[in-house]
């Protein structure tokens, strides 16, 4: 990593540098191609104040942060940058390329098909079929977040199945017995 430590008003100490320099340091494990740091510091009476230019790879980072201690300003600066970079991280792994998502699908589709060889049952229930006509059963899996509903027809004593598709519409399953 490359990195200037530029003093506004007035000569700047070396300890300033070579803590600045120290602190900046901890931001290389973010980073994964070559980066240039630059590091302004400033005094005016009694308020310090920092601000950092950090670019790397396309990105442009900046902070600036004014405190009465020097070291604090430093440190409240590198920590701003440090959440910049965590949240710049976090899209990018969040965001992957076609051909990793396309993979990760096949890849669960496999998984998915071993699962089904598995034949495991998650959940079983009981249900007591409720008789009703088709338009109550749409309203009560209205009414619910369910995504299907199974009762007993009343006008023709037969289990039906009313389920609702991934595009709103329903769909009746009918039995005969």
């Amino acid at each position: 990593m490359k990195i200037s430590v530029t003093f506004r008003n007035g000569e700047g100490e070396n300890w300033q540098k070579v803590y600045a320099k120290e602190r900046i340091q901890r931001l290389k494990k973010y980073l994964d191609a070559p980066a240039e740091a630059h590091i302004i510091v400033s005094m005016e009476k009694f308020r310090h104040f920092t601000e950092i230019n950090l670019s790397s790879s396309g990105w442009n980072i900046n902070a600036k942060e004014e405190a009465k201690d020097m070291h604090l300003a430093i440190d409240n600066c590198i920590e701003k940058i440090e959440r910049q970079l965590k949240k710049q991280r976090e899209k990018i792994r969040e965001h992957k390329p076609r051909t990793i998502r396309r993979s990760k699908e096949k890849l669960s589709q496999a998984e998915e098909a071993e699962e089904i060889t598995e034949n495991k049952i998650a959940e079983t229930r009981k249900v007591i079929l409720k008789p009703m006509s088709f338009d109550e059963a749409i309203m009560e899996i209205e009414g619910t977040k369910d995504r299907f509903i199974l009762y007993r027809d009343s006008s023709s004593e037969n289990v039906s199945l009313v389920y609702r598709r991934d595009d709103g519409n329903y769909v009746l399953i009918e039995t005969n017995s």
